[in-house]
């Protein structure tokens, strides 16, 4: 396993952005997206495994983490700065992680220069309607109707509360017991730095805009037909089950996992997303991949489904 380093960038616009690279630069590239309200931490047991096989890129995005917020925040502006990042690298064909509000993000990547995008691995990321269950009902009123009323309801999870529940939300109390409560502590002392809630107050706006989008997604999902992995957390209170299949049927030969787990998966199946990561990048690579456990599986390139725990 390649040791991952900690860097900074200093992006086109002033603002800088914080990073971590791991593995050999030689390798195909992974981008790691994280969603609300983390940072690259979210990778933190999937860094060292990966960098086996890839050379693995996971940003704190604007605004999270150890990077500055934006002067003018919006997913794009988010997608711009990590799309400069990857030209700063010199990073070509990538493998795109989408995780929640990283999805945006990858999607706008992916758009720009499609043909330079190996796959995706999908983590509980939306990118259809039948994700936008009802706990999205006060989200959607503000973006029909911005007022501050509406706002004041879209946002009323910038708490400190709100930031715990988006690790244990709907999570079974077996399962959460294992996420350490640091998570949400940390982003939470994040989220109370200068200009980070303005960031995340503009971000849910921008959100509705994304999903404004999705046709155009469809479009580029018919046509370019990305390989692609889907690991799911089952028991995301934000993102409804039926998302998954929206995604088995915009990628009819995605290849999906659906654990015992909740929003951030990773927290309790890192080493299953590992082994399952290397498997499905090594399908795409000339040369093989290190020796991997006995208990990891090797896949054909064929659709697979399975529910795990």
């Amino acid at each position: 396993m390649r040791p991952s380093t900690r860097q900074r960038l200093r992006l086109s616009g002033g603002t800088e952005l914080s990073f971590i690279t791991a593995g050999e630069a030689s390798r195909p590239a992974v981008l790691l997206l994280h969603g609300f309200p983390s940072s690259a931490r979210t990778f933190r047991e999937v860094v060292p495994g990966l960098s086996q096989a890839a050379y693995v890129i996971a940003p704190d995005l604007p605004g999270f983490g150890e990077s500055d917020v934006l002067p003018a925040v919006s997913f794009a502006a988010l997608g711009q700065a990590i799309a400069e990042l990857l030209d700063r690298l010199g990073v070509g064909p990538r493998y795109l992680y989408l995780h929640d509000f990283g999805a945006p993000v990858g999607f706008h990547i992916a758009m720009q220069a499609p043909e330079q995008v190996l796959g995706l691995v999908v983590q509980n990321a939306n990118a259809h309607r039948s994700g936008l269950g009802p706990p999205w009902a006060a989200t959607m009123a503000y973006w029909s109707q911005p007022n501050a009323d509406n706002e004041a309801a879209a946002t009323a999870h910038l708490t400190f509360e709100g930031t715990r529940d988006q690790y244990l939300a709907g999570v079974p109390p077996e399962v959460a017991a294992r996420i350490p409560a640091d998570n949400w502590e940390e982003a939470w002392r994040v989220m109370c730095l200068p200009g980070r809630m303005e960031t995340q107050r503009a971000l849910i706006a921008d959100y509705g805009r994304y999903v404004a989008r999705f046709d155009a997604i469809a479009e580029y999902l018919a046509r370019w037909q990305p390989p692609s992995l889907m690991l799911w957390g089952r028991h995301d209170a934000f993102f409804d089950l039926a998302e998954t299949l929206s995604w088995m049927q915009a990628l009819p030969r995605m290849e999906v996992h659906v654990f015992d787990a909740g929003h951030f998966m990773l927290e309790t199946h890192a080493a299953a997303a590992v082994s399952l990561m290397l498997d499905f990048i090594g399908r795409f690579q000339s040369s093989p991949l290190p020796a991997l456990a006995s208990s990891e599986r090797r896949r054909s390139a064929s659709a697979s489904s399975s529910v795990e725990t």
